[in-house]
Parts: C-alpha cells; structure tokens; sequence
C-alpha cells in the first residue's frame, strides 16, 4: 500500500481510481478513526441513502461493530473476519496505512464476501474449532488453578495445626513466602493451600521445578522470548511463566537450585515489579505473587557465595518451617488411611484397611523421605498384597523396625523423687507398658483398657518413646 503523507489527508483521487471498483466494498480511515473515503460499491452496500456523505463521520457511527480503530491502534493487519451490520454479516478484511515516517496514519478495510451462505461450511469448520479452542482454554485455566486447599493437608499433629495457622496469616499478604522443609514434607501441597486461601485464590497458580529445567532455558521459562529475539524465534512464542501467572501465584520450587544470574533477574521482579521477556527492549508489569519452597540450607549457601544474599532476604520475608514426619509421628495413621482410600479410588479396588501391628510398624519408622516416602511404602503394600486388611508382615521388607522397646531405659524422673507432674508422667508410662503388655500390643484394646481414645494412645506412646 502506497505511504500516505505525514499529516496530510489521503490523495482520494489516487484512492478512487485504484479500489473504486475493488471488491463489494472498501473504505479507508485516519489515525482519529473518522471515515475520509469510501468507494461506491460499499455505499450501496451499507444501503445509505445517495444523498448522504459519511465522509467525516467516526467509523464507528457507520459501522458501530467495526474493527478499524483497533488496527489503527494495534498496526496489525486482520486479515479475515466476520462482521455485523443490522441484520447482515460481512466478510471483511482490515490493513494499517503508514505515511513516509513509517507511523500509522490510518486503515483500509475490503468486503470480500457481502453473504456468508456460501461459507457455511467453512463457518461451521470454524465454529467447531474455536468450542475445542475455548474449552482447551478452559481445561488449562482449569489445571492452572490451586488443586488443594487447607481442607486437603491431612493430620493430627499440632505442629502442623500452627503451620495452617501460619498459612492463613501469611495468605492475607502479597509479600514473598519462604517454605522450608526437607524432601518429601509436601512443601508444594501447602504452597498451593496459601493460594486457596488468598485474595489471589481465583487468579492462575503456575509450579516451576527450577531443578527440573536446564539452566539454559531458565531465563526464557521465567520471562518468555520477544518475536524474533533470535533465529528460528517465531512470531508466536509461549508466555514465560510469569506471565502466565499474572493475577495470581508463581511457585518457585526448588529454590535452591537457582542459578546465581536468574536470581538477580528474579530479585528485580520482586523488588520493581516488572520484567522484560528476552530479547524485548518493553517492560511488562509482573503482576504475581512470589511463594518459593527449599530443602537446601540456603544460609549455609549464602554464606558459600552459591546463593545471592540480597536474593535470600527479599525472599525470606515470610518464612514457614514444614516439619518432617518423623517429629509428627501422631500424623502417621491418619496419613495412612488417606493414602489406602487414594489408592482405592485410583483404582477402583476396595479400601484396604491397617492392622495395629502394621500401624505399629509404621509408627517405629523414622520416614527419611518424609510424607512421599509414607505414600510409596502404602501403594506398594497394596499391591503387593491383596488381603483386606494390611498386616505387619506386608510391610516387613519395606520399613526398617527400629523400635524402642517397652524394657528399653527411658530418661523419665524417679517416681520417688521430683515434682508433681513428673511423678505423674512416670506413672502413666507404667500404666501403658503393662497395658501393653497385657494386651500383647493390640492397640485398640490397649486404648479401650486405659479408657482413652487410640489417637490419645498414639500421642502417649511417641510422648513416652513407647512406639
């Protein structure tokens, strides 16, 4: 298309004898959106009257559903479309007009096709295409929503009660969560119950495993690639990650693992609040909420020079410690029975149930690997045994039995000497050792023997080191 002078309006006589008899119609605009040509044919396709010029008018008078402005305003062509007007629909397509400078002076628009009947089953092929575009859009808005909520971390244990407590403080505030716990406490599982609880709770939740990706990639999974930034960039590049979290929450998993560069990147995103995909010269606001999660010693790290120090503090603002299993061990039961119903529902097999011994096994187990190790040591019992109930002979080769027997010395205070609440300590732990022994173990009866529940029990026995 010919360049249009800076300023100055288009050359009509120029414009009439090329497009005069174009198409079923054409019209052209100025960078203001008001009509300055429009050929015979479009007149009389939009039925105005022969005495009425609309030269002049804004584009959106004639035509309220049309989309010239928005090339105006954008540069960019469209080059089909469909478009109302009354009881009609055109096709049409739209181009950006530039004067000498090369700025945007106006458009132009064409109307290919004054009936769509012909195109019905184009039309069709489209329709059916953009349900699939629009519920792929849903399913994935869908799948980048939190998937669990403080109603899904299950326990007893009144450690993990002050974390839910410490979520719901911290859930009320945008600054950046730290989550420390080691391999396997679930750290991901609480990041998204912060986000289910926060004003953020309706906006995108996007997980980034920063151990998971090479370091290469880094830079472009966090903040995208600009068209063309390098060979073979095409003009459709993914979002980075956090644009596609924007509105809501960016968990940065494995923390530690960051290389030292993207974490001064990531450090100005914390502190400005805004980004530059790669190879952009535009700075894009990062409209996120930053929750990262660790197993490293990151103060160790810092100390080593392998983690940015300025990096661990904008980061550290609001930390929650995720205790490992081993210190809740009262959760262990609970936690089994959760994963025995996963596991039926997963499959389809019925729940299985747990034998005091074989939860008795499971208590004597210091769980290294946590909550994931718990959820694996569960699956693999049921499928390797197909009984009912899981006894402790299933579990014999897939947990250690590093029990402390009941015989065991225990540093407890003499029962003839020290206060009152050590004397009654003593006491109680020799009313459970004989009741363990008179029930030769079997925890519901122990339980119904000292008329307290078996939650109650399990308490006593981690309290007492009778497990």
């Amino acid at each position: 298309m010919a360049d249009v002078g800076a300023g100055k309006p288009f050359d009509t006589a120029m414009l009439e004898s090329l497009l005069e008899e174009m198409g079923d119609g054409a019209i052209a605009i100025d960078a203001d959106g008001v009509i300055i040509w429009i050929n015979k044919n479009y007149h009389k396709l939009l039925g105005i009257s022969p005495d009425v010029d609309p030269r002049g008018w804004d584009i959106e008078r004639l035509i309220p559903e049309s989309r010239m402005k928005e090339v105006v305003r954008t540069g960019r062509s469209i080059l089909i479309d469909i478009m109302n007007f009354d009881d009609q629909q055109f096709v049409v397509s739209r181009f950006p007009l530039k004067n000498a400078a090369g700025e945007i002076a106006g458009a132009i628009g064409f109307v290919l096709f004054d009936k769509v009947e012909p195109l019905a089953p184009l039309m069709e092929k489209f329709k059916v295409l953009g349900k699939r575009l629009s519920l792929a859009e849903q399913k994935l808005a869908e799948a980048r929503k939190a998937k669990y909520s403080l109603a899904n971390i299950v326990n007893r244990s009144p450690k993990v009660d002050k974390v839910k407590e410490q979520i719901r403080a911290v859930a009320q505030h945008d600054s950046p969560v730290l989550l420390r716990g080691e391999t396997g406490t679930g750290k991901e599982l609480f990041a998204h119950a912060i986000h289910s609880v926060s004003a953020r709770r309706n906006g995108p939740f996007v997980a980034v495993n920063v151990a998971a990706i090479p370091e290469a990639l880094l830079e472009a999974e966090f903040f995208g690639v600009a068209p063309g930034a390098y060979t073979g960039a095409s003009d459709r590049q993914p979002e980075g990650k956090l644009a596609l979290a924007r509105g809501g929450t960016l968990f940065l998993d494995e923390v530690g693992d960051m290389p030292l560069s993207l974490q001064a990147k990531l450090l100005r995103v914390l502190e400005e609040k805004e980004f530059e995909p790669v190879g952009s010269n535009t700075i894009q606001p990062a409209d996120v909420r930053i929750v990262a999660a660790t197993s490293l010693d990151l103060e160790q790290m810092v100390a080593k020079g392998t983690f940015r120090r300025d990096f661990y503090y904008r980061l550290n603002v609001l930390k929650i410690e995720i205790p490992p299993l081993r210190d809740r061990l009262e959760d262990v039961p609970v936690l089994a029975d959760f994963f025995l119903e996963e596991f039926a529902h997963r499959t389809g097999e019925p729940v299985r149930l747990m034998g005091d011994e074989a939860v008795q096994r499971l208590m004597r187990h210091s769980w290294p690997g946590n909550v994931r190790e718990l959820r694996n040591v569960i699956e693999r019992a049921c499928i390797l045994s197909k009984t009912p109930v899981l006894a402790a002979e299933t579990l014999g080769e897939l947990v250690p039995d590093t029990a402390v027997g009941p015989d065991q010395p225990i540093h407890l205070p003499s029962r003839k000497g020290g206060d009152l609440p050590a004397q009654i300590a003593a006491l109680e732990r020799q009313a459970i050792i004989e009741a363990l022994q008179l029930c030769g173990g079997h925890k519901a009866n122990v339980a119904k023997h000292l008329g307290i529940s078996r939650s109650q029990l399990y308490d006593k026995l981690k309290r007492y080191h009778l497990s």
